[in-house]
């Protein structure tokens, strides 16, 4: 069974958390007298099907998935609920809308012994800059310069940079006394003991394993309890990978288990544990430039249209939740929720309420059950999804279903992924589902989705706005949101954002797609979950520094 991995998920994760078991060395399977826990066992290291060592942190697609733990950022997110930590940085200000200052941290030292300075990072931002292939956020379109000095940096941007702020503290910095002796920092694979600031250092790595210590010089040493961790080599997630996971072979992995409870949680209910928590939004898009879709209110009639609960328990196994109209992964994101929005902007499915609604539109039913439109003939159109991913074929039937009992006359078609994603582009569609927002950029969370610059007229492709939304009171908020660098002046502009989502509904969301992770507590405690949300899974340094021995 082909399933499509969920939106929302962090890259990280899923380079860090998937893999495989082993041990090596000398290191304790057992926490020690002094403390520490000998070593932990993640899943696979990443690199693709042939893994070289490669610990360039801007090579992507070829990079180890240990490179998270080596080199560090000037902040960190938890992207559960988008609040930005110290890191490098000890705090930064905008003295105006295109002046980001970083005041940087002092005391740390590089691996090697080097002290790390206001001059690595500047080094760091123009080499991206210079080298666009190493740019693997984009980031540097919107720089006009980086000047380091004493314990200060200063990002010029070349318009308002608020928008991209996330974007600008998530670059991990690299030495200058290396890599400005690098030929080509593009291809430079850095496979020989990488010099970084982080917590672990590489030390040793095969076909089967990578294996990471603990770096005792690390400028929080006292917060890392792991003498090691220990990445394996993986079947792609497949059947051999479930049954470890089952087995207790990780103490933390990140993969899809069809059910996850009996196939994990029952082997060992007082050590094994997961925590799904919610990512992008998965919402019923809507061709708006053709009727009836163009028409607001049968669009708000359709919002209780929607069996949410049986979408979540069958097609999607229970592990996900409903999300809310506003366009807000709730709750993580609840900070940012206007007032006065009710439930924190579900709508619960009610059939009888959607068919009087549709009704009073103009839309009604004629003597044989069939919905009408406006002109009087019988409302037919077509749902597509992408063939081989049976989550969202399961969910499409019973949005489809769903359809058909208000008196549509729906067609679900299942082109190829590739045929979906051209359609969708160039609005070769009546209706489908999109993926949107999940990310802690706010402005990025509203502009892909509704920003007029992200559509294109019909046959045209579109880079993200597929439904054509083109409003110009959501233009105003959005370049509202996009100057401000005041949280406040953010919030209310989201605020306003959200509300023309619940208001004027462009797309209606349906659920969020699962961030898979799971963990287990017989070696190490103090992982994230739904309790204690301080994390996301692959907010990797915040979840190192945080665990303890069992």
């Amino acid at each position: 069974m082909r399933r499509r991995t969920p939106a929302g998920i962090a890259v990280a994760a899923v380079v860090l958390l998937a893999g495989c078991t082993g041990t090596e060395g000398a290191a304790r399977d057992t926490p020690a007298a002094d403390g520490m826990i000998g070593f932990l066992d993640y899943g696979g290291f990443g690199g693709g099907a042939e893994p070289q060592a490669n610990y360039n942190p801007y090579l992507d697609a070829t990079r180890l998935g240990a490179t998270d733990y080596l080199f560090e950022r000037l902040m960190v997110f938890n992207t559960y609920a988008c609040t930005p930590q110290p890191w490098l940085a000890t705090e930064y200000s905008w003295t105006d809308p295109r002046t980001l200052v970083f005041k940087i941290r002092q005391g740390v030292k590089w691996n090697d012994g080097q002290p790390f300075t206001a001059k690595d990072v500047a080094f760091t931002y123009n080499l991206i800059k210079q080298h666009e292939a190493l740019d693997t956020q984009g980031l540097g379109r919107y720089l006009e310069s980086v000047d380091g000095t004493a314990d200060t940096v200063t990002m010029t941007f070349k318009s308002a940079g608020a928008s991209v702020f996330t974007l600008a503290v998530n670059v991990p910095i690299v030495p200058e006394h290396i890599w400005s002796k690098v030929p080509d920092p593009v291809t430079f694979v850095n496979a020989d003991k990488p010099v970084g600031t982080g917590p672990f250092t590489v030390k040793a790595m095969n076909r089967q394993q990578l294996t990471i210590a603990r770096n005792p010089g690390y400028w929080q040493a006292g917060k890392v309890k792991v003498q090691e961790i220990r990445f394996h080599s993986a079947d792609s997630q497949g059947a051999v990978e479930q049954l470890k996971l089952s087995r207790g072979a990780y103490d933390t992995n990140a993969m899809f288990v069809p059910d996850i409870k009996k196939a994990y949680v029952d082997r060992d209910p007082k050590n094994h544990h997961y925590w799904y928590p919610p990512g992008g939004t998965i919402s019923f898009y809507m061709n708006l430039t053709k009727p009836p879709f163009d028409d607001l209110a049968f669009r708000k009639a359709l919002t209780t249209a929607f069996d949410h609960r049986t979408i979540i328990d069958k097609a999607q196994l229970g592990y996900v939740k409903q999300a809310s109209q506003t366009g807000l992964v709730i709750p993580g994101q609840e900070a940012w929720l206007p007032q006065g929005i009710q439930d924190q902007g579900r709508i619960g499915y009610d059939q009888a309420a959607a068919d009087a609604a549709l009704t009073a539109a103009g839309y009604r039913k004629d003597a044989e059950g069939r919905r009408l439109g406006k002109d009087g003939k019988p409302l037919a159109f077509t749902f597509k999804t992408p063939s081989g991913w049976t989550d969202w074929l399961s969910a499409a039937q019973i949005i489809v279903k769903n359809l058909k009992a208000l008196g549509f006359d729906v067609d679900l078609e299942t082109p190829t992924p590739e045929t979906y994603d051209r359609d969708r582009a160039i609005g070769s569609y009546d209706a489908l589902f999109g993926v949107h927002g999940g990310s802690c950029n706010m402005f990025r969370n509203f502009s892909e989705p509704l920003g007029a610059d992200q559509g294109a007229p019909i046959g045209k492709k579109a880079l993200s706005n597929f439904v054509r939304w083109n409003d110009k009171e959501t233009e105003r908020l959005l370049e509202e949101l996009r100057v401000a660098t005041d949280e406040s002046a953010q919030k209310q502009a989201v605020a306003g954002l959200s509300k023309i989502m619940t208001d004027r509904v462009p797309v209606i969301p349906i659920w969020y797609g699962a961030k898979w992770f799971q963990y287990k507590t017989s070696k190490a405690v103090g992982w994230p979950n739904e309790q204690d949300p301080y994390a996301a899974p692959g907010d990797n340094l915040l979840i190192v520094t945080r665990l303890k021995p069992a």
